[in-house]
């Protein structure tokens, strides 16, 4: 008996070190990667950071939605409309303060009207977000082809955000947004009942606790990471095009569960899983991309990161498969 409790515990601890290991790993692999190649490491390190943050950021907030057992592929498009609301606030009133602010409303904003008709008129979060997307983009690429033109993009001055694109900004960024994320999501009674009621729903039910409340707490969340997220992405590159953040929603997704997090949610849902998933996913994305340089290797890259998520999601549910309930 002690030998088996000894090695459940051996498990456990490795499946709470494997992503971190995961990650380490592929870092080691990108740098052999680059340096065989003989390209500019500086260069392809400030991609990978730049990508991985965003993707982080998003993906930070929306693991309370995915704490809930539920998801929102929708994040994407809220990601570009925010963009998009930010690059057309500047441009009318020159106000980088408006811009910020319109951009962080337009986030907040998509995420609540996804809550509310999930919440309220009880309609399943997927179905909700599912739509969401289609009219965001729409409204997005209307607005972007309109103002646009003939490029097919608008954007800001560079200067405007120029004094914002520095490592050390967005390194606290990411750090404060994540350190405000822990606290509510491990030392608040939020994160404790939307991880129950991601467990099970019928129970938190029974036990008083409103599952609405929690799921707009949730979505807000996602929206606040949403706003960030646009934000770092016109840091980055001042401009948005009806492309800009396009693979956020499944790379979010993918991200979480490299990370280490069930896709059920429930109370084994981990904050952390979003940065050290989200830097996974891009560096190994950036592995495949110097490894298959061809016209034709978009695909083959799409297959091979599907089949590592296949893997992933196989290795972390064998340790879920149990009979004695999580506690």
């Amino acid at each position: 008996m002690k030998n088996n409790m000894n090695k459940y515990k051996a498990a456990q601890t490795a499946i709470k070190v494997l992503p971190f290991a995961a990650l380490v790993l592929l870092f080691g692999i990108f740098l052999a990667v680059v340096s065989a190649k003989g390209y500019r490491l500086d260069m392809y390190l400030q991609i990978v950071f730049n990508e991985g943050v965003v993707l982080a950021v998003v993906a930070t907030g929306a693991i309370f939605i995915y704490t809930l057992g539920t998801f929102d592929i929708s994040l994407g498009a809220a990601t570009l409309f925010s963009a998009t609301m930010g690059v057309v606030t500047y441009n009318t009133t020159q106000n980088v303060v408006l811009m910020i602010l319109a951009i962080f409303v337009s986030g907040v904003a998509c995420s609540l009207v996804n809550s509310l008709l999930a919440s309220v008129f009880h309609i399943p979060a997927f179905v909700t977000t599912v739509a969401m997307m289609s009219v965001l983009s729409a409204i997005a690429s209307q607005i972007i082809t309109t103002k646009g033109g003939a490029l097919g993009g608008i954007s800001i001055p560079g200067v405007v955000v120029k004094p914002f694109d520095n490592i050390v900004f967005k390194i606290v960024v990411l750090a404060v947004f994540f350190i405000i994320s822990y606290f509510v999501f491990n030392l608040t009674k939020v994160g404790r009942r939307q991880k129950f009621i991601g467990g099970n729903p019928v129970c938190a039910a029974l036990t008083g606790i409103e599952s609405n409340k929690y799921t707009i707490i949730a979505f807000v969340m996602a929206g606040l990471g949403v706003g960030l997220g646009a934000f770092l992405t016109l840091v980055y590159t001042p401009s948005v095009t009806t492309t800009t953040a396009s693979s956020i929603g499944m790379n979010i997704f993918i991200a979480i569960v490299f990370g280490g997090m069930p896709i059920s949610g429930g109370a084994r849902s981990k904050i952390y899983a979003a940065v050290v998933g989200g830097f996974s996913y891009i560096v190994l994305n950036n592995i495949l991309d110097l490894l298959i340089e061809s016209t034709s290797g978009y695909g083959i890259t799409q297959i091979i990161s599907a089949v590592f998520f296949l893997i992933v999601v196989y290795v972390t549910s064998m340790n879920y498969k149990t009979n004695i309930l999580p506690r």
